[in-house]
Formats: C-alpha cells, structure tokens, sequence
C-alpha cells in the first residue's frame, strides 16, 4: 500500500499536499481500494469557501457513493477537470493524476490536526 511520507491525511481517508497556502487534496490509495472502482467524481462547491470538515463533492463506486469532506477551512479554488472524463485516475493514480481539488487554506493553524504517514498508518492498521 502506497502511503508517502511527504503528505498529510485525514481520518476520512484524504491525502493533502501543502505548498504555501495551497492545499491539493485526494483520496488515499487505502480508500480507493476499498471503494473500488471509481466511475464519476463530482464537486460543486468550486469557488466557494468552505469550513473544515464540510461536504465538499462526492466520489461514486460501482457499489456505493462517498461524501468527500474538506481536510482544512478554505476556499476550492481548482476542481481536477480531468476526472470527468478520466474517473479512474483515482484509482490508478490517486497520489498524481487522480487529486481531486486545490485550496486556498483560510486557517493554517488546522494544519496541526492532520495526520502524519505514521499516524495514517496506524489508523488503517497497515
């Protein structure tokens, strides 16, 4: 299982890669093996700003649809475009081609709550 130790993540299974005070978020290689194959990723909440923890977009399985919350308070300043044609990049992909929005972090004081590789790692029992 692919876990990188340069990202941060969320007891919901996100990854975040901070650069400044951008925030690019996904889903974990954990959390798309267990959804399986993912066939539409939808977020409609591009340009708006929205508190930690809010819905931001759902991802929809084969099987099921998860919400998808925001790991940090902030404004979705980018939607990865290429999931609406290319989905399964989330599976393939999910650390790269297959994020799924960009962040403009409001409060970079939450940054502390994330959690580290090790700490993911345990939570998922890996």
């Amino acid at each position: 299982m692919n876990i990188p130790s340069e990202l941060k993540y969320t007891k919901d299974h996100e990854w975040i890669k901070i650069e400044g005070d951008v925030a690019t978020v996904g889903i974990t290689d954990f959390a798309q093996g267990e959804l399986g194959d993912i066939v539409y990723v939808e977020v409609e909440t591009l340009d708006e700003t929205l508190d930690k923890d809010e819905i931001f977009g759902t991802v929809e399985a084969v099987k099921t649809v998860s919400d998808l919350f925001l790991p940090l308070t902030g404004e979705i300043i980018e939607f990865n475009e290429a999931l609406e044609d290319a989905p399964e990049n989330v599976n393939s992909d999910p650390y790269g081609k297959g994020w799924m929005i960009k962040i403009k972090i409001s409060d970079a004081s939450e940054v502390a709550s994330l959690l580290s590789d090790a700490d993911y790692k345990e939570l998922i029992g890996a």
